[in-house]
């Protein structure tokens, strides 16, 4: 997470979302970087919304607007799919070597999902808390341009992104059957993500 206190804007990092080039090209014009650890550089509307917002509310009632970008559901699987792929993970409970996509996609989709599908929900890191806490900003991350204009407009500089924790590439093949019940039980992942505009 980027915390840009004289803009009033918090960009929210989902996994998987290219934030990791955005934090890497905006770290030294942030006031705030959190890096460290995984569940607060991750931190969520809701978990924004518990921690930080009174946070900032006790130190000058700063009230944030909050960015985020969210990728097409079936690609955001692909990318972790792709990203457990590595050398790194071999022979560990999170690893996705020697399985296809139709059935890390089908592990996603259970109540109890393994470790290696244990990935989250864009549509649940989004999701509004109570105390009024919401996204302000919703980018793609297949339109990323719009992002930088945003970003470089409301900072004042000029974007420059370098690719970063980019996942192996391969192909990825999701079967017509498990992709249709990926996008009904799954269904609101896909409602907010067409919601962008």
């Amino acid at each position: 997470m980027l915390v840009f206190h004289k803009e009033r804007l918090a960009f929210l990092a989902i996994p998987k979302t290219g934030t990791t080039a955005y934090h890497a090209a905006l770290s030294q014009r942030a006031d705030i970087v959190v890096s460290h650890p995984t569940g607060l550089k991750h931190a969520s509307v809701n978990r924004y919304g518990r921690f930080f917002k009174p946070m900032f509310a006790n130190v000058g009632g700063a009230e944030m607007e909050l960015l985020a970008v969210m990728r097409e559901p079936i690609s955001w699987l692909g990318s972790w799919y792709r990203y457990r792929q590595r050398d790194y993970l071999r022979d560990t409970e999170r690893s996705t070597r020697g399985m296809s996509f139709d059935e890390f996609v089908l592990a996603y989709m259970r109540g109890n999902r393994p470790a290696f599908a244990a990935v989250g929900s864009q549509a649940k890191f989004l999701r509004a808390h109570p105390n009024g806490t919401a996204i302000t900003h919703l980018f793609r991350y297949e339109e990323l341009p719009r992002l930088d204009r945003f970003l470089e407009e409301r900072l004042g500089i000029e974007i420059q992104l370098t690719r970063e924790n980019v996942s192996p590439e391969m192909a990825l093949d999701l079967s017509p059957e498990v992709e249709r019940k990926y996008r009904r039980k799954c269904h609101e992942e896909f409602q907010l993500y067409e919601s962008i505009g």
